[in-house]
C-alpha cells in the first residue's frame, strides 16, 4: 500500500477510535465505578500488550527504567482514572473536547522545565484556549460553571500529565522505539493496576452479583484492546511515515467524532458550546503553528 495512502488510513482510523473512547468509558461507568474502569481498561491494555516485552527486555538500559515507569504513571495509568472520575459529572462529548488542551500543556511544561522556546503567538494560544475552556465549563451538560469545573479539573490534570509524559519521552527516551516505550509502560503500571482493582474495590463481589458485568467488560474491553493498546501501534505507525505536525493536527478532529456520539447518546447541548470549541481549537492551532 502507498505510504500516502496508509498515512490517511491510519489518520481517520484513530480520529475515530480515539473520539470514541469518551463514550466508551461512559458506558463502562454504567456498570462499573471509576476506579474499576480505569484499572480494567490498563489490566486489558498491559496484557494485549505483553507478549511484545520478551524481545525486548535486554534493550532497556537501567537508567531508563525510571524515565519509563514515570511517563506510564503520568501519560497512561493516572490519566486512565481522572477520565474515568470526570465522566461522572461531564457527558463525553465534553470530556473529548477538553482532551484537547494536551498541546497547550505540553509546550507549557516544554517552556517551564524543558527549556523550549515558543513564540509569542503560543502564549496568545494559550489564553484564547483557556477563554474557550472556562466557556465550556458554564455551559456543558445543562450544568453551571461552579458544578462542572470539579469534574474538569480532572481532565484538565490529566492532559498535564499528557504533557509532562511527551516532554519526558522526547528529552530522555528518543533513543527507544516508540512501541518500545507503549510495551514497557504498560509492562511498569499494569501491576499497580492490578493492586488497585482486587485490592481497593470491591470487583471480585461484581463478579458475582452484577448481571451486566459482560456488558460493561466489553465497553471497557473494546476501550482497552482498540482505544489504547492498538490504537497506539497505529499512533507510532502514523509518525514514522507522517510529519509531527500531520499526526498533531488528530487534536482538533477527535472532539467532532465525541460530539457526534454524544449526540446519538442524546447528551445535553447548548449552542454557545460551538463558540468555545472554536476558540479552543484555535488556540490550539496556535499553539501547534510552526
Amino acid at each position: 500500500m502507498q505510504t500516502k495512502n496508509l498515512k490517511w488510513i491510519l489518520y481517520f482510523s484513530l480520529v475515530l477510535i480515539w473520539g470514541t473512547s469518551f463514550i466508551l468509558i461512559k458506558k463502562g461507568l454504567e456498570v462499573f465505578n471509576p476506579v474499576q474502569v480505569g484499572s480494567i481498561r490498563i489490566i486489558i491494555s498491559f496484557l494485549i500488550l505483553s507478549p511484545f516485552v520478551y524481545k525486548r527486555f535486554k534493550s532497556i538500559a537501567p537508567k531508563d527504567w525510571l524515565i519509563l515507569g514515570l511517563s506510564g504513571f503520568l501519560g497512561s495509568l493516572l490519566p486512565a482514572y481522572l477520565f474515568s472520575m470526570a465522566q461522572v459529572g461531564l457527558n463525553s462529548s465534553t470530556a473529548g473536547i477538553l482532551n484537547s488542551l494536551t498541546p497547550l500543556f505540553t509546550l507549557l511544561v516544554g517552556i517551564s522545565f524543558f527549556r523550549l522556546k515558543a513564540r509569542w503567538w503560543s502564549f496568545v494560544g494559550v489564553f484564547i484556549s483557556m477563554i474557550g475552556t472556562y466557556g465550556l465549563l458554564s455551559v456543558s451538560g445543562g450544568h453551571a460553571f461552579y458544578f462542572n469545573i470539579k469534574y474538569g479539573l480532572m481532565i484538565i490534570l490529566a492532559t498535564l500529565f499528557y504533557g509532562t509524559q511527551i516532554n519526558l519521552v522526547k528529552t530522555y527516551l528518543k533513543h527507544i522505539p516508540p512501541l518500545t516505550i507503549t510495551v514497557f509502560q504498560f509492562f511498569i503500571i499494569g501491576f499497580p493496576a492490578v493492586l488497585v482493582l482486587f485490592g481497593f474495590t470491591d470487583f471480585v463481589h461484581l463478579t458475582q452479583t452484577e448481571p451486566r458485568l459482560l456488558e460493561g467488560l466489553f465497553y471497557v474491553g473494546l476501550l482497552a484492546i482498540i482505544g489504547t493498546a492498538f490504537a497506539l501501534i497505529l499512533f507510532n505507525k502514523l509518525i514514522k511515515i507522517a510529519n509531527p505536525i500531520f499526526s498533531a493536527s488528530l487534536t482538533y478532529f477527535i472532539p467532532v467524532v465525541a460530539i457526534i456520539w454524544g449526540f446519538f447518546d442524546n447528551e445535553s447541548f447548548n449552542l454557545l458550546i460551538f463558540l468555545w470549541i472554536g476558540l479552543i481549537l484555535s488556540g490550539v492551532y496556535l499553539v501547534n503553528r510552526k
